[in-house]
């Protein structure tokens, strides 16, 4: 009797990262799991998707996205990364940024060939490539500054790569790749002809004078990135799920096809909504990395001092940890003992490694919380500690 699921959908699990949160609200845990902020989105782009909704925008706007949308898109790309696109032709508006990379994965990846990821990664690349019919060849990010061997990224690299995914910053590291890092891997590109998809998602979110670059403005990159983002992260509006795919007219045609069987279109009310977000002055962005800079601040002294070892993110809003001073066998046991007995949530290192073995001594914490949010975790990290100590 054959079986009556694909192969493809063995060969990956479900989300930890959301099983996590469901364990969290069994056990009344503060949820430092699931990177969604518990603070309110800025009253402006309320008000506009409000009126949005008041003024009848309930049916579907055009499949790759609203033009007042992908107009504030051009306007915003060129203040922050000095490239013009084209809104007819080169943007692609997706439900969410999730959305976009296996629209951009089905839109540009073949069955057979590979794409590279940086490991730890976030826990949907590896399930879109699988999902793609293509392989995936992971490349390791290294404590404590999550930086890779040039030599073995080199080797990553062949005639059967497709595409490399970036992340950055970076779920769940918090690293930014460098500019002569992301130089590094354009030259790859260019010399393998493979695609760069790059996930920019917590571009606003950055520390300690750490830059941002977007792969797309490296020389001979334009046209060969597809740049990914989306408002869940800036402006706190994770539900809302709308993101986008910025690339040249020949991938762009690709990821709308792909876009327009998967999903239509996104939310027409909060469309609106996302372009009044897009114009927001400098200063919100500003603001909002200092706000996201003091919550780390809070955190991570108290992580170690909890007895957890601590890699400091230098962007987005995720602290990963080493929990071997905890003497627990895995990252699973450990997380479930501390959203139990510890009451907080966190997510199991394992869950971002293509061998789980990789991250068996590793946690991962947000915090993209209210500030009173973030005292009950302390409180509550505060008691694990005295327990650790007794033990």
């Amino acid at each position: 009797m054959r079986p009556l699921v694909s192969q493809r959908s063995t060969r990956f699990t479900e989300s930890v990262i959301r099983e996590m949160t469901r364990l969290c609200h069994q056990h009344g845990g503060v949820n430092l799991a699931q990177g969604f902020p518990d603070f309110a989105a800025p009253e402006a782009i309320k008000d506009e998707a409000a009126r949005a909704v008041r003024d009848d925008v309930n049916q579907y706007a055009i499949t790759w996205g609203a033009k007042r949308l992908r107009d504030a898109l051009v306007e915003k790309t060129l203040r922050f990364a000095g490239l013009r696109y084209d809104a007819e032709t080169e943007i692609t508006v997706c439900c969410g940024s999730t959305e976009c990379m296996i629209a951009t994965m089905l839109g540009l990846v073949n069955p057979g060939e590979e794409v590279v990821i940086f490991e730890p990664f976030y826990e949907n690349y590896g399930p879109d490539v699988i999902l793609s019919g293509a392989t995936p060849r992971f490349v390791r990010l290294r404590e404590p500054d999550w930086t890779y061997d040039p030599a073995e990224l080199e080797a990553a690299f062949s005639n059967r790569t497709k595409a490399i995914v970036i992340n950055t910053p970076n779920n769940p590291t918090g690293k930014v790749f460098s500019r002569a890092e992301l130089e590094h891997i354009a030259a790859l590109c260019r010399t393998w002809d493979v695609v760069a998809i790059t996930d920019e998602i917590y571009e606003h979110i950055l520390y300690d004078g750490a830059e941002h670059v977007s792969m797309a403005s490296l020389d001979g990159m334009r046209e060969r990135t597809v740049t990914i983002s989306g408002v869940s992260k800036t402006y706190s509006v994770t539900g809302w799920r709308i993101g986008w795919c910025l690339a040249a007219p020949p991938l762009t045609a690709a990821i709308r096809k792909v876009h327009d069987f998967l999903t239509v279109g996104a939310p027409a009310p909060l469309q609106e909504a996302a372009a009044v977000a897009l114009a927001t002055p400098d200063g919100y962005y500003r603001t909002l990395a200092d706000g996201y800079r003091e919550r780390r601040d809070h955190l991570v002294p108290a992580l170690e001092a909890a007895g957890f070892r601590a890699f400091r993110p230098r962007g987005a809003y995720y602290v990963m940890t080493d929990i071997s001073g905890f003497g627990f066998p895995d990252d699973v046991a450990f997380a479930r003992h501390l959203v139990a007995d510890g009451g907080v949530a966190a997510v199991p290192g394992s869950s971002f490694y293509s061998d789980p073995a990789a991250g068996r001594q590793r946690l991962r914490f947000h915090f993209a919380r209210r500030r009173e949010t973030l005292d009950a975790a302390v409180a509550r990290l505060g008691r694990l500690k005295a327990r650790a100590s007794v033990t």
